[in-house]
């Protein structure tokens, strides 16, 4: 059942009792790989650059597992980088310590992010999918306000082993983008990652909403791009990008991120209405 959020503007969003509400904590390994992915290629920048290469993995779950996988992955963009996975439930914490080393800690919080330093990545997935989207805006303006500068904040959605991966990136002002990463053969249009998008759009699917219209947009030019499909699927996804980047949608990056399965959109062409 969605919990609704505890009001992240109170006097408790500092110290005090962590902002937010325990989640089922389902997860699996290899599940946030395509979002790891992202991080490690073209926004490795953001860590390379950073006075205190400090991340943060918000709501890791029932299992540390993909805190440890993005330690270890970002470890390969910055050997002295610092991943601090924060829970709510206390005993998953305590399950965790276990498995600290160094650059690698746990700690009981929230969306208050209590850690020293402020971190130049926050990662939160299947997260505020738990929650109601009034609460949405409140919780990105929270974490958001932790991030270093040029930080960034990712809040995404993703199915059980990670096929479907759909995510917004924020830096400290305002959504930046709105990115989808797909496994080729799990899908017969790309419109179905709708029921993994992220909680300030899963609801906006409907006739009118921007959302709406980028989703058709990407079936109508994946059916399109068809007759590529005899060289693979990669060729196809490819295919339908040029045709919604021709047809004036603001994508960003290109066919490196494309062959992964993958299209990043400017969010402001996305955004609620």
């Amino acid at each position: 059942m969605v919990q609704k959020a505890e009001r992240v503007g109170s006097p408790r969003s500092r110290g005090g009792k962590p902002v937010g509400n325990i989640t089922r904590g389902t997860t699996n390994p290899n599940r946030m790989r395509r979002l790891d992915r992202w991080l490690a290629g073209p926004q490795a920048w953001r860590l390379r650059s950073a006075v205190d290469p400090l991340v943060v993995d918000l709501g890791y779950g029932a299992s540390p597992t993909t805190a440890v996988e993005l330690f270890e992955r970002l470890q390969a963009v910055r050997a002295d980088v610092r991943v601090c996975g924060i829970e709510i439930e206390p005993e998953r914490v305590r399950t965790a310590k276990a498995l600290e080393r160094p650059g690698l800690s746990f700690h009981v919080g929230g969306f208050e992010v209590p850690v020293q330093g402020d971190p130049v990545l926050v990662r939160a997935f299947n997260v505020l999918r738990q929650y109601e989207e009034a609460d949405v805006a409140g919780i990105w303006g929270l974490v958001q306000s932790r991030l270093a500068p040029g930080g960034l904040f990712i809040d995404g959605t993703c199915d059980e082993i990670g096929r479907r991966v759909t995510w917004v990136a924020l830096d400290s002002e305002r959504p930046l983008s709105l990115s989808f990463s797909v496994r080729f053969g799990s899908f017969e249009l790309p419109s179905e990652v709708a029921e993994r998008l992220p909680k300030a759009l899963i609801h906006r699917n409907v006739p009118g909403e921007p959302i709406h219209a980028f989703l058709q947009a990407m079936d109508k030019a994946w059916l399109e791009a068809a007759p590529l499909a005899s060289f693979g699927n990669r060729q196809r996804w490819t295919g339908m990008c040029k045709s919604l980047r021709d047809a004036g949608w603001p994508l960003q990056g290109g066919a490196s991120r494309w062959r992964l399965g993958e299209v990043t959109v400017a969010w402001e062409a996305v955004a609620p209405r």
